[in-house]
């Protein structure tokens, strides 16, 4: 059963949280879609994709076989060629045949060329079949039983509109052995058609050729079908980085024999010799190698690295085969990621996680209040102490990234040991709100006068806690920021922590420097120390919220181990303030208790239980989230709202308490027959991570709406009842 507050509760936990508006404002993402093996069609958001074959005459040695992916894309989405141009991969095909059967290379169709701003893809759109032929030799060997044999592919491609996708599949296809199978026979028909003819040997003698003319490549090719002559013809190299993509062609007819020069790729990297290239007209091509006379010029060398440095990168490459590289994030990008930074940190001193920092800074302000230069120099050390704190974590999470772990913003509340000391440090700061002891009757003078003697040091670490307590919510503003720290090189991500750390730090920097601020505060006096035991509350209150988050990760007898081990940690503090014997006695008890407890039952606050496992779901209407389910549940039809959220972010239980218990939101998501999917990344959750990073978010909450044929919605981290509404509506 998982574990709930009650919702009066929550409710005054996030009465902050209930007075920001929702500004509603929705972002274009696409999430990745993989897909369950065991089939031969796949769909995905983007594309659907099916194996298919063709065996004339069953399948036995000697006998004509082809096996294909079959790609139809969804409308402006498209795949790409063996050459992908400037940018983009190849689909990329890997067979697993019985043995005696062997599959060749992929029978590549004309692609088209497709025009990005100032450069062009090499790809396909709307449907394609990509056929690879298949040799049975005589080792093959059915069995005498066998009327079947199966056939599986491992495909992965890339699908792009303005956007990219990478996707993959597995597919698994049984063929009869002695039956037919040509239900795709006018596919692969259309195939072989649109599939580039050897050009035949001219009956010239000049033939074809080509040869480096300055900055381009200059051609001539003979033997070219008598229709073609007089015709302006389409120009793929086969072979990637020599030519430029997107430049014109100038070409022309001498005769029977068409000559063009084709625009070298300052930074070209290959200098094949015969230069494969396709020519095409009207969906049909022809091949042809053309012998380079006279060579290439010579690339630029490459620079030179030690073997040591090599070898690393070989093994970094051999880690990340196949992943495009990123593109480099424009600056203008960068800077309005530095401002929605510095506003999201600004916005997250109004939610809720923040409360327990703000009693700490009240009193604190209120102690300054008639010493300016004190509390000038209290602001600068609270910043301080936030924007450390912030790079800091951001430094470890891009370090953790880079040595391959899945984290993103709050990962260190997905430790069940960082939540209990998070919890044992809040009930000993409210027991000392609430006045149950002092630090200075507890611990030696020396040590006792530290916070009085250094007050700089105090406000620092006051600004380390805020950073503590803040660091699980996500405020408005904040997941695009956060999520592109993922694309940008280490000192510009830092700076998107630092902006944030500034935006929480900003409000207590001006009111420490503006003079009317200080004045408008009441002057010390009886007031404060009421004030400062009325705000032990909020801090005991953040301790059954920490609890509460405990027993989502390590189940019920873990959160029984934490109350325990706040209990003993609770007396240990009382009878340090004691005198005489009672000390003598008491305090050494509690204290051995206390590290008895650590000892014995330590473990079963860390250790996240099997059945725990499973995301607990509020209620009937709403599913466990699964990589692979929303693109099913799309492939059908059918509307998808995810909800990305976890037990420790404030922000994710006030709007699963308000907006996503809301009847009439409910009600519009029943009549709209959209399904209801909750993500839980209270645990750590690579495949979360993943889903997270593909909308370009690093932390939660999330909310986003997926429609059949439409781009996903993602909407604003203080979920609106009236937004979400109207997306529901248009549905």
């Amino acid at each position: 059963m998982p574990h709930r507050l009650p919702q009066r509760l929550l409710h005054a936990l996030f009465f902050i949280a209930a007075s920001a508006l929702s500004t509603g404002a929705a972002a274009q993402f696409h999430l990745k879609t993989s897909v369950t093996p065991g089939s031969s069609t796949v769909a995905t958001p983007h594309v659907q994709a099916e194996l298919v074959a063709q065996a004339p005459d069953g399948v036995g040695p000697g006998k004509p076989l082809w096996l294909g992916l079959s790609i139809t894309h969804q409308p402006d989405w498209h795949t790409y060629w063996k050459n992908p141009g400037d940018s983009g991969l190849p689909t990329q095909l890997e067979w697993t045949l019985p043995p005696g059967m062997d599959a060749g290379e992929v029978a590549w169709p004309v692609p088209r060329k497709i025009p990005i701003g100032n450069l062009a893809n090499y790809g396909y759109e709307g449907t394609v079949l990509l056929p690879v032929p298949v040799t049975v030799s005589p080792a093959f060997q059915a069995g005498p039983l066998a009327k079947e044999v199966t056939v599986q592919l491992q495909a992965s491609w890339l699908v792009c509109r303005k956007e990219c996708i990478p996707e993959e599949g597995t597919f698994t296809l049984q063929l009869p052995i002695q039956g037919t199978t040509a239900l795709h026979a006018a596919a692969f028909a259309a195939a072989e058609q649109a599939h580039p003819r050897p050009l035949a040997a001219p009956a010239t003698d000049e033939g074809s050729s080509a040869h480096v003319e300055g900055n381009a490549l200059a051609v001539k090719v003979a033997g070219l079908p008598p229709a073609l002559h007089g015709q302006t013809l389409e120009v793929f190299a086969e072979t990637t980085g020599v030519v430029e993509t997107a430049a014109d062609v100038v070409q022309q007819w001498q005769g029977d024999t068409w000559v063009a020069r084709l625009p070298l790729s300052p930074q070209r990297s290959a200098s094949p010799d015969p230069m494969p290239v396709v020519l095409a007209h009207g969906g049909q091509g022809w091949r042809v190698a053309l012998p380079v006379a006279s060579g290439w010029p010579q690339v630029a060398a490459p620079a030179t690295v030690s073997p040591a440095l090599e070898a690393a990168l070989r093994a970094n490459a051999a880690d990340a085969a196949g992943a495009p590289a990123p593109a480099p994030v424009p600056v203008g990008l960068w800077l309005a990621a530095l401002g929605g930074a510095l506003l999201g940190g600004l916005l997250l001193n109004l939610m809720p996680c923040v409360f327990p920092v703000l009693a700490i800074k009240v009193v604190g302000f209120a102690r300054h209040a008639q010493d300016r230069r004190a509390h000038r120099i209290g602001g600068l050390a609270y910043t301080v102490g936030v924007v450390l704190s912030f790079l800091l974590l951001g430094a470890g999470m891009l370090a953790l990234r880079a040595a391959g772990e899945a984290v993103g913003w709050g990962f260190q509340l997905q430790s069940p040991a960082v939540v209990a000391g998070l919890a044992a440090l809040f009930t000993v700061i409210g027991l000392n709100l609430g006045g149950v002891f002092e630090f200075g009757r507890m611990l030696p003078s020396s040590l006792a006068s530290l916070q009085a003697r250094h007050p700089v040091a105090d406000a620092f670490l006051t600004g380390v806690l805020a950073v503590a307590v803040a660091s699980p919510c996500t405020a408005p503003f904040m997941g695009a920021s956060l999520g592109l720290t993922a694309t940008l090189p280490g000192a510009q991500a830092l700076s998107i922590f630092a902006a944030l750390g500034l935006g929480l730090a900003l409000p207590y920097l001006l009111a420490s420097w503006l003079p009317g601020f200080a004045r408008a505060l009441p002057r010390p006096g009886a007031w404060m120390e009421t004030l400062r035991r009325a705000m032990a509350f909020p801090m005991f209150a953040t301790v059954v919220w920490l609890v509460w988050v405990l027993g989502q990760q390590s189940g019920i007898d873990g959160a029984a181990v934490l109350l325990a081990l706040l209990v003993v940690l609770s007396m240990a503090v009382w009878a340090l303030t004691l005198r005489g014997r009672g000390r003598a006695v008491l305090a050494p008890l509690s204290i051995a208790a206390c590290a008895w407890l650590v000892w014995t039952w330590g473990p079963k606050i860390t250790e996240i239980q099997a059945e725990q496992a499973q995301p607990a779901i509020a209620s009937g209407a709403w599913q466990p989230w699964q990589p692979d389910l929303p693109g099913q549940l799309l492939a059908q039809g059918q509307p998808v709202f995810v909800d990305y959220t976890a037990a420790w972010c404030v922000t994710c239980q006030y709007n699963k308490q308000t907006t996503l218990a809301d009847t009439d939101v409910l009600r519009d998501f029943a009549a709209k027959n959209v399904a209801l999917l909750r993500a839980d990344w209270t645990r750590r959750d690579p495949a979360i991570t993943a889903a997270l990073a593909q909308l370009g978010r690093s932390g939660v909450p999330v909310y986003v709406l997926h429609a059949p044929g439409r781009a996903p919605v993602v909407f604003s981290e203080i979920l609106g009842a009236r937004e979400l509404r109207a997306a529901i509506a248009n549905l």
